[in-house]
């Protein structure tokens, strides 16, 4: 198993590569070794490496200038985004070369079947990855094309499909694992210094009754499941979008790990990666926030801890003490 050092947080930002992919992370400030962050960074830079792959080259984002106004694992009243929505004008280019296995304007859907995604093409790129460009202008497509290179023309921002403005859809998908793929852990992330948001932590007993706030100082022995209301706000943008992870624990020991990664199908229901696959509904329907983690707690004191890490290593912590009786 690959382990990451623990280095200075003043250092440099480091970089390894597998596979023709770099992949980028930030070590954060020196901390104990059973620290929740020690682990989870080290599960989502093992987890990076095995997605991947050693096939697999790296991406560009089909328009850098597009502003991104959601974003892989948004909570979507209740239900995960799985792909990245942009807003703005210009030409959306391919990601990466590839094999274009479909392209259709969203009339001619239209005509079969309506369709959310609208006008799009997709393009597989060998290993069973496959990106997908959806709610373009529908009548720029390039269905003349078989293959297209990296940084070829695909189509014109538009606004076909479930889009109220202007921009387009990117999605990329594993066909081998029949998963979604975050396209952050293939592209260099947009730059970004703001640390997410924290609005609130909530405790949900067996009985569906929430704790939250001054509450959260003292309740009950029993099992709870761990709601978190959070958010990452790019720098200088103000728009609301997911977190990478979400770590939690209570009194030094994690309750919960929940990454946004892959989202993945199952026998026809969306999982996630919680600890583990979990469904997907399950934990996004704390709306607007995320279920993040339980735990059992028994009589004394239990401190939790919640970390939420975007994307571009930024973090933000937040703690409560409780007295359980």
């Amino acid at each position: 198993m690959m382990m990451v050092s623990r280095k200075s947080h003043t250092e440099a930002r480091s970089t390894q590569r597998h596979g023709g992919i770099k992949i980028l992370y930030t070590p954060c400030p020196p901390c104990p070794p059973c620290s929740p962050c020690l682990r989870v960074m080290n599960f989502g830079l093992l987890l990076a490496v095995l997605l991947l792959g050693g096939s697999l080259v790296a991406m560009d984002w089909p328009l850098p200038d597009a502003d991104m106004v959601r974003n892989f694992g948004f909570n979507d009243r209740g239900r995960p985004e799985m792909g990245t929505v942009f807003e703005g004008e210009g030409t959306i280019c391919a990601a990466e070369e590839g094999e274009v296995i479909f392209s259709s304007s969203g009339r001619e859907l239209a005509s079969r079947l309506p369709s959310p995604l609208g006008a799009w093409t997709a393009v597989d790129h060998g290993d069973g990855l496959v990106s997908v460009y959806a709610r373009y202008n529908d009548e720029s497509g390039s269905r003349q094309f078989s293959r297209v290179g990296r940084g070829v023309p695909i189509a014109a921002a538009g606004s076909s499909g479930w889009s109220r403005r202007n921009g387009f859809y990117f999605m990329l998908y594993d066909r081998k694992e029949r998963r979604w793929v975050n396209a952050s852990m293939v592209i260099t992330p947009f730059p970004d210094t703001a640390p997410p948001q924290i609005m609130g932590i909530q405790l949900r007993n067996a009985d569906g009754r929430l704790f939250e706030g001054a509450q959260l100082r003292s309740v009950s022995q029993g099992r709870y499941t761990i709601m978190v209301n959070t958010v990452d706000n790019r720098e200088a943008r103000g728009v609301p979008l997911a977190p990478h992870r979400i770590v939690c624990s209570v009194n030094g020991e994690e309750a919960g790990s929940l990454s946004f990664e892959t989202i993945s199908a199952r026998d026809g229901v969306l999982m996630v990666n919680r600890n583990g696959l979990v469904p997907a509904l399950r934990v996004y329907s704390g709306y607007p926030g995320f279920e993040a983690g339980e735990v059992n707690l028994s009589r004394g004191q239990a401190i939790l801890e919640v970390i939420v890490q975007d994307i571009a290593d930024n973090s933000r912590s937040a703690s409560t003490r409780m007295i359980v009786e």
